[in-house]
Order: structure tokens, then sequence, then C-alpha cells
């Protein structure tokens, strides 16, 4: 991709974007600064997450869907109107920014079609939401004959396209517009009998046409995303995009959590209410294991050791915390201070070049160190097998509709949508209102609705007795007391939770 002189003048511009929907055939050709480049990325990533969001939490015919989207737009200042004279900087930011994030997101097959989904996604809704007249410009302007016929043509053929088009009655066909399409683009609509066909033309409806132009995204964008992966070689050797664009791909655009404004608040004494409670799939399993084995591996201490020095945990605690569990295993004091006490002040960035490491984001657990056997760390939603993940949610009490909800997600690779669904099925919410990306964000929402943050469905809990179940009933003494049956632990956590209630 190459970047040279920046247009300016009013003319140019025009030739430049005479529309605010595309295709993104053409490369952005201007110079822009490493700090935009990543700006502008971030922005569309923010942006397409949402997108993923609301696709799975909505309808997307749905006016909620629409009108969240549209908000999003607006605030991330993306083209949200068909054809607006002055909103230049818009069409240029979503032209350079699809192109920043086609080359992060081309990298690996999985991220392909992640990033291949939500675009085709908010192409859909940018498209059905064009004017009639914009619409038929659109066309133009991607060479795509599709031609609206007249009102008269429409009102010699209603009969037969009230006979050749499912669902539609004689109103409908006067209300819809119809395209006059080539058999070509229309060949999946002809093999369905679901089109009139007339002197080798398809008239296919709207609803029908998104559906011809969205393949024919599709089908550019795919192509497109395989040739760039072709040139990462001459990529990866530019010292300064390269990790820009790695970073991209694991990017998280939430909250920074390694600021720890908690630190000091928890006890080594409530962690096991806590991860019951509070804690997300991924550090309920970890916490789990550790409390089974005596023992993690390294890359299950450190997403589970950064993760509780997120939530609160000082760097003497947790180095008592670690101490206590190892040894009840098979290494000894002596062996922990030698072997294991480093790399935990490591992490709090007491040695070595003292860096402060940052708990890991969804983004980091789902893409990077998958675990092997014997580990622990990873996704569960990603690196579980389906059937052991089915075994965890019920040992959960997770109702089977939920189990079916959070397995189709993890079937679409929806991963950080369905914790948020395991998120609402074990806190007894509807809608948890927000987009989940970080382990640490997942505590501090669960604390917030603990608190009284979040109102709660009226109707009796099925998981009320399993909400409060410490991990320690998870542990090798199955048979423990659970921590919430404990009224000191409960006041204990109240204060706790109220705590986190606080901005």
């Amino acid at each position: 991709m190459e970047f040279s002189r920046r247009p300016r003048q009013a003319g140019e511009r025009r030739e430049l974007y005479p529309h605010s929907l595309q295709f993104y055939q053409e490369p952005p050709t201007e110079s822009i600064s490493l700090a935009e480049f990543e700006s502008l990325a971030i922005d569309r990533l923010r942006l397409l997450k949402v997108v993923e969001n609301l696709g799975v939490s909505y309808v997307r015919s749905d006016d909620m869907y629409k009108s969240k989207l549209q908000q999003e737009l607006r605030k991330l200042k993306f083209p949200y109107k068909a054809l607006v004279e002055d909103d230049f900087d818009a069409r240029r930011k979503d032209h350079i920014s699809h192109f920043i994030l086609r080359l992060a997101y081309c990298q690996s097959e999985e991220l392909r079609r992640w990033f291949l989904q939500q675009e085709m996604d908010l192409f859909r809704y940018r498209f059905n939401e064009l004017t009639d007249s914009l619409r038929q410009k659109f066309l133009d302007h991607v060479n795509l004959q599709f031609e609206a016929i007249s009102e008269d043509l429409k009102n010699e053929c209603a009969n037969d396209l009230c006979a050749s088009t499912p669902g539609f009655s004689m109103n409908k066909v006067k209300e819809q517009m119809f395209y006059k399409v080539g058999l070509a683009d229309a060949v999946e609509l002809f093999r369905a009998r679901r089109v009139f066909i007339k002197d080798g033309f398809a008239y296919v409806p709207l609803k029908d046409i998104d559906a011809i132009v969205l393949n024919n995204y599709r089908t550019k964008l795919s192509k497109a995303l395989a040739l760039t992966a072709r040139s990462l070689p001459s990529i990866q050797s530019d010292e300064r995009l390269q990790p820009l664009l790695t970073h991209l791909s694991h990017s998280y655009v939430g909250p920074d959590y390694s600021v720890q404004k908690n630190t000091g608040k928890i006890s080594l004494e409530q962690i096991d209410a806590l991860a019951g409670k509070s804690f997300p799939l991924c550090m309920r399993q970890l916490h789990k294991a550790l409390r089974e084995n005596h023992h993690l591996r390294h890359g299950g201490r450190m997403q589970y050791g950064l993760f509780l020095k997120g939530i609160g945990l000082t760097l003497e605690q947790a180095l008592e915390f670690w101490k206590k569990e190892f040894i009840r295993g098979k290494v000894d004091a002596d062996k922990f201070d030698k072997g294991y006490a480093y790399s935990i002040r490591h992490s709090y960035g007491k040695e070595g070049k003292r860096t402060d490491y940052t708990p890991y984001s969804c983004m980091k657990i789902i893409m990077s160190n998958p675990p092997s056997q014997g580990d622990y760390h990873g996704c569960p939603f990603r690196h579980c097998d389906p059937e052991l993940l089915k075994q965890k949610l019920q040992l959960y009490k997770v109702p089977l509709s939920g189990i079916n909800q959070i397995l189709e997600l993890v079937k679409g690779m929806h991963y950080q949508l369905a914790c948020q669904k395991y998120f609402e099925f074990t806190h007894d919410i509807e809608d948890i209102g927000f987009s989940l990306n970080h382990p640490n964000q997942y505590f501090a929402e669960s604390q917030r609705l603990l608190s009284g943050g979040r109102e709660v469905k009226k109707e009796p809990s099925h998981l009320g007795t399993s909400q409060q179940r410490s991990s320690g009933q998870e542990s090798m003494n199955s048979n423990s007391t659970p921590a919430s049956s404990s009224t000191a632990t409960d006041a204990e956590l109240e204060g706790l939770e109220e705590y986190f209630a606080e901005d």
C-alpha cells in the first residue's frame, strides 16, 4: 500500500469519494503519520466490535439495532448519512481505516473470517439505509448494472411478479422496488425459482437485491484479503508497521486495567468466594486447577497472576497466595523462593527490565499461546472441546437453553459474545449492556451488579445457589461448605462489592 500526497482540493475530494459507500477497490495513496495510522485503525476496530455485539444481541432489521449502530457511527465520525456534501473527512477515515485493518486482519484464516463478517454486516446496514436514488447511484458507481424498473413496467408485470416472488402479495409488489438484473448475478434466485424472468433478465425485489450486492462485495473482499496476505512478507519487513499491525490484530480497546486502583482492597480469604461469584470462566478454570493441583504452568501463572494483580492483589499478597498453594503440592518453600518468587516480582515490575505487566485482554488470551496438554490457561470458549465446555457450563448450573445459546456462539467463533452470554446466565440478567473485552472488566462489572449497580430480573432465579458457591467447592474437597453460607464471608464481600460499585 503506497502513501503519497494528501488531496486537498474540493474537486479531488469529490473524485476520490463520490459516494459515502464503497467496495474499497482502490487503496489510499496519501501520507499519514503512524499516530494517525493507529488512531484510525482503533476507531474502526471499536466500530466492528460494536457491529459484532449488536449482530448477536438484536435482529439486524430491528430499529434498536439500527439506532445503536448509527449512534456509534456518529460518535466515531464514520459516514452515517447516505450523501452529505461536506463529509469528506468521514469518508476518508472510512476508506483508510478499512485498508489498515485489512492489513492487520489478513494474517490468519481466523482473523480474515472475523473481519469479513463484521465488514459485511456494516456494509449491509449502510446499503439498506440508502434512499432509492442514492442506491441506484451507488450501483452505478460500483459498475453493477442493476436498473430499477419503472412503475409502468412494474404494473404491467404485477401478476407475474406476485406469482414468482415468494411471500409477496399484490400490495407488497406495488410497495416494493424491483431491479432488472442479469441472470448471471441472480443465478441462486433462479435455481430456487424465487424470481420472475423476462427477456433474459431477472426482476429482483429490493429485499433480494441487497443479498446480490452483498455477495458481490463478499467475493471482492475475500479475494482482496487473500491477495493482501500474500504481500505480508514485504510489509513485515517494515519495522515501523509490523508491530502496529500485530498489535491491532490482538488489540484491546477498553479501559486500562494496569492501574490497580483496587490495590489492597481484597484479602486472600476472599478469593475463593470471589472466584465463584465474579470470575470469568477462564479465571474460574485456572483457580479451580490451582486449588486441585497446587500448581500451574507458566502460561497459567501469567494469565491468572496478572488477573489477580488487576483486581487488587499487592505484590506481597501475590507472593503469599502462590507460595501457600504451591507448598501444598510438590514445591517446598525454598524451591518456591528460588524458582517462582522472581517471576512474580518480575510481573509486578520489580525485577529485570522493571516492566509493569498488564492483565491479559480477551483478544490476547484468545489469539496467543494456545494451551497444550496439562495447561489450564487460554479461553474455554475458544480452546475447550465443545463437549467439555458443555460439562463445565452444566457444573456451574447454566440452564440447557443457555448452554445451547453459548455453544451456538462458540460454533460461530464469537468467543467474547459467548462469555457475555455466560455472564448473563450466571448473573441472571437479560442484557449486560456492554461489550465484554477483558477478564478484569468481567470482574468489575460483576461486582457492580452484585452491589446493586444494575437491575436484576425480578422473577425467581434458578441460579441463586450456584452464584454464591465458592471455588473451594470446585476443588478436590467436593464436600466442603460453600463460602457464601458463612455470614462473616458474606459481610466481607458485601463491603468489597460496594467498593467496586464506586467510579
